[in-house]
């Protein structure tokens, strides 16, 4: 048991080290947990004799990962996804085990080998290949979409090669056919079963989780959800990823969805980053040194031929050259489910040992070169299959590169809000230059004179070209968070002191902004009420002048009095705003109360982050009670703060504690 500890510790600290120094180099996380992997492995530390040890554990990481891609589909989405998963997914997926296996029976193997092979290196990544794009936040882009549309075919073919490996070994009797037909009614048995639970249970359980305000619960109810659904399916024989998606794509229409992304997102990179390095850990080192001519060769010649197939069949789909050349790159790769086939096709004296090493060899080499062929992919397809309208926005950009920007506005995100800035600005003569990633918008908005350029508004290079060195202000206007958060960071590390604007929608997210280096944060959601507040004081007969310093004050007060709200019977708070909302209470002292004859200061309300707001006193209000006012008996304190402050300084204020 202690050597168990200290292999695990020692796992750990080389992880750090080693994550460390590759991001350090600026390379992805996923490749320092491939040589961990190696590094802690039989042949090197030999931390773990057997990286099955670990395999189940690892396998979970890929459980959490294809539920939180769940939550980026619907159901009405990936039917009309339906040409890409059936349609490009079995192209591709026919078309590379068929190329791939007639290699193998040029080398003079058996059909059954052949086959296996085949299946083999026609697949992709899907642990690698999601993350890497979603972490670049190119999820929803069409190349990507059509990516992961051949993914998930992949994962619903590794179905029949799981079942065929065992009967095409040498003495099965059963039919291979027969096998693959129940396989084929059990997926459909338990894919209905799930999506009819999925639909009609889940947004109850968690509707009824989320009222109780425990943030352990719902994380717990997360997880018990995902690995129920990816048990079910690993118990009728499918592979565990397609139950875990499923669920997701239950939850994706639920007003939960962002919180249940948030809360399985540690465990699963904690997870994936092991998985990766059960991976590395299957590596052989004399096979991958001595035969590493052939590895190479293996490399290049899988490439290059996954790109060609995944285009081809993406073509035959009638889809965009330019998408089905950046896609094909993508899962030019080998997969994660390669290596379990590899294994139950050695087992099974399918394959030799050594077959399955130069396999597992090539395959560990294409993911670690696969975050560069992910970040080319959109350069490669630009160049093999030039878009015109691209083509003439990219020399666009490259012009305004020449021009002197200086002392300009820089508006990144050039939607409805963007170009209703750039009016106003225009108007009064000062010049901006904003940022856009739709090619339509983009071209349209030249078109007409708008001094637009194309390009993700994330990308450093991007900022750069805009002239963020000689602008007067950055103008985010896009409402997502996330991403306009990285866009904060990236502006402060350029442009130290550049004021920077940023538009939300909600002010509870302003202490992000803030803490980023934000100069101001604009909530819609406020100053859309202090509008209106405006025009009903002045329909009210209130000076315009007394409305403008009202305005000014509250701005500067951070919209005090528009803070916080009475809650309702019909009040609904989703699980990710319930401790950033702030309500206003009504707390009655009864005889007898903790907080009679005490003033505000001695209660120290304020050091609880709660704040009070008035006192009724004989139905007579007090506003903003200074911390001398004395609390008697049936006084009623009206706090505001969030709902669980508000809850326990109440129970203190009755009772003490």
């Amino acid at each position: 048991m202690d050597q168990v500890f200290i292999n695990i510790i020692a796992l750990m600290a080389l992880s750090v080290f080693l994550v460390w120094c590759f991001k350090r180099a600026g390379l992805p996380a996923i490749l320092a947990y491939l040589f961990v992997g190696v590094m802690a492995g039989p042949e090197v530390l030999s931390l773990y004799n057997d990286p099955e040890q670990m395999h189940l554990l690892a396998e979970v990481g890929i459980v959490f990962l294809l539920f939180s891609l769940g939550l980026e589909f619907s159901l009405p989405k990936l039917i009309a996804m339906r040409n890409l998963v059936f349609g490009v997914g079995a192209g591709q997926m026919l078309l590379t085990t068929a190329i791939f296996a007639g290699i193998a029976l040029l080398f003079g193997q058996s059909i059954s080998t052949s086959i296996i092979i085949g299946g083999m290196v026609a697949l992709s990544s899907t642990a690698i290949v999601i993350k890497q794009i979603d972490d670049a936040g190119r999820l929803n882009t069409p190349r990507s979409q059509m990516a992961v549309s051949i993914l998930l075919f992949q994962d619903l073919a590794v179905v029949p090669f799981l079942i065929a490996i065992p009967l095409l070994a040498a003495g099965s009797e059963q039919s291979v056919g027969f096998a693959l037909l129940m396989a084929l009614l059990k997926g459909v048995v338990v894919v209905v079963l799930l999506l009819s639970v999925g639909r009609w249970l889940l947004p109850r359980i968690f509707n009824e989780v989320a009222r109780t305000r425990t943030d352990e619960l719902f994380v717990l109810t997360t997880i018990l959800v995902a690995l129920l659904a990816a048990g079910t399916t690993y118990a009728f024989g499918l592979s565990m990823a397609l139950g875990a998606f499923l669920a997701g794509m239950m939850l994706s229409e639920s007003q939960y969805r962002h919180q249940l992304e948030a809360d399985i997102r540690p465990f699963r990179d904690i997870l994936m980053g092991l998985f990766f390095i059960t991976v590395g850990m299957k590596l052989e080192l004399n096979v991958f040194i001595f035969e590493f001519h052939w590895v190479l060769l293996g490399l290049v010649v899988m490439v290059v031929l996954k790109t060609l197939v995944v285009s081809l069949s993406a073509f035959i789909a009638q889809q965009s050259k330019q998408d089905a050349w950046a896609a094909g790159m993508k899962l030019a790769q080998m997969g994660e489910f390669s290596f379990v086939i590899a294994a139950l096709a050695a087992q099974n004296e399918l394959i030799s040992s050594q077959q399955s090493s130069m396999i597992i060899s090539v395959g560990l080499l294409s993911m670690a070169i696969t975050p560069w062929l992910i970040n080319m992919s959109g350069k490669f397809a630009q160049w093999i299959a030039p878009n015109k309208d691209i083509e003439d926005i990219s020399a666009e950009i490259i012009q305004s590169e020449d021009k002197d920007l200086a002392n300009h506005v820089l508006i990144l995100g050039f939607g409805r809000v963007g170009q209703s800035v750039a009016r106003m600005l225009k108007l009064e003569g000062i010049e901006y230059v904003a940022l856009d990633f739709d090619p339509v918008r983009v071209h349209e908005s030249r078109s007409a004179g708008q001094n637009v350029m194309f390009g993700d508004v994330a990308q450093r290079d991007m900022l750069k070209s805009a002239g963020i060195a000689n602008a007067q202000l950055a103008l985010i206007t896009f409402d997502h968070h996330d991403k306009a958060l990285r866009v904060v960071n990236a502006i402060t590390d350029l442009r130290p002191g550049l004021p920077v604007v940023v538009r939300t929608r909600k002010d509870y997210l302003s202490d992000d902004f803030y803490s980023a280096g934000a100069s101001q944060v604009v909530p819609e959601m406020q100053e859309g009420s202090l509008m209106l507040v405006s025009q009903v004081l002045h329909y009210a007969g209130v000076p315009m002048s007394r409305i403008l310093k009202r305005v000014r004050n509250e701005r500067k007060k951070g919209y005090q009095h528009m803070h916080g709200f009475f809650p309702g019977e019909t009040t609904e708070i989703s699980y990710g705003t319930k401790d950033k909302l702030e309500f206003i209470h009504a707390v009655s002292i009864s005889n007898g109360a903790f907080a009679v004859n005490k003033t505000i200061k001695e209660l120290d309300i304020e050091r609880r982050k709660v704040r009070v707001t008035g006192l009724r006193r004989n139905n007579k209000e007090i506003e903003d009670p200074n911390a001398d006012t004395l609390i008697f008996a049936n006084d009623v304190l009206v706090i505001s703060g969030k709902p669980r402050r508000v809850e326990r300084i109440e129970h203190f204020l009755l009772y003490g504690k």
